[in-house]
Parts: C-alpha cells; sequence; structure tokens
C-alpha cells in the first residue's frame, strides 16, 4: 500500500563503530539513487531527535544495527503498526537513549508517522574502527535492493 506524502529514510548509526554504521550506509546509498518522493535522514539514535524528525512524513523506513544473539547479516523487517516490536530487538544501543526509548514515547505521544517500517540488521563487530562486516555489508545490499524497489 502506497500512502500520499513524503516517504523518510532514516538511518541510524556510528560511523566509527563497524557494523553499527550499517544504517547509515543503507540511508546513503538510498540517498544517492533519488528515489521518488523521499527524503533520508541520518541520525545518531537520540530519540528525541527521531520522533521530530519523521513529523509530517507519511511513510517512515528506518535502519539500525541490531545484537539479539543473531548471526551477523540476518535482516528483521517490522511493521510497528501490525506489530508488536520484540523486546529484545532494538534493546542495546551504542547511541545513549536510543530507538526502543524513542518509539516507546512516540507511541505514548501518539507521534507515529502513519506507516512505520523497521529494519534492523544483525551486526558481528560493534568495536571501533570502520567498515562493514563482509555479512552485514551483504544485507545492507539485500535492504537496499529492496527498499529501491519497494519505493520506486
Amino acid at each position: 500500500m502506497t500512502l500520499p506524502g513524503p516517504t523518510l529514510l532514516i538511518g541510524i548509526g556510528h560511523d566509527y563503530r563497524r557494523d553499527d554504521s550499517v544504517g547509515l550506509v543503507i540511508a546513503r546509498e538510498l540517498g544517492k539513487r533519488n528515489l521518488p518522493g523521499t527524503a533520508v535522514v541520518e541520525a545518531a539514535g537520540g530519540g528525541m531527535a527521531l520522533i521530530a524528525a519523521w513529523q509530517g512524513a507519511q511513510r517512515v523506513f528506518l535502519f539500525d544495527a541490531v545484537s539479539t544473539g543473531g548471526q551477523a547479516g540476518t535482516v528483521h523487517r517490522l511493521d510497528a503498526q501490525a506489530q508488536a516490536l520484540p523486546a529484545a530487538l532494538f534493546l542495546y544501543s551504542t547511541h545513549g537513549w536510543g530507538l526502543a526509548e524513542a518509539l516507546a514515547l512516540a507511541r505514548v505521544l501518539g507521534q507515529w508517522p502513519p506507516q512505520l517500517i523497521l529494519y534492523g540488521i544483525e551486526g558481528g563487530d560493534f568495536g571501533w574502527g570502520t567498515g562493514l562486516t563482509p555479512a552485514v555489508a551483504a544485507a545492507a545490499r539485500q535492504v537496499i535492493e529492496r527498499l529501491t524497489q519497494e519505493i520506486a
């Protein structure tokens, strides 16, 4: 279902924490593709900034690294309106007050966009450094292609 109005792509991450940068990598690549009706935001993950960023957007796609103990590169896709957010999926954050808290607050405040899709990519290495591990880089390419088709 395509909703009228702008589509916002939000990549969350930290450029110098290896796989934690996957959300930023995805957002940057999608931004280069100039998909119709989209805007791209890069975020460090601060909760109030996320809520403010999606104001006025009809569709929001949010990308972030997760660490649930699953295999690195596993892609989790959740429609936040249609299903409950698994407690462990966005629980841990290198961004301080993060996505799980932002989503809980947004729900309480009634600040949900009409459509909110979350992509969590299992990271394997969150240590200091740059560049994604091979499994996470492959997952990022998969999400980029999927979203390019879904949005276009």
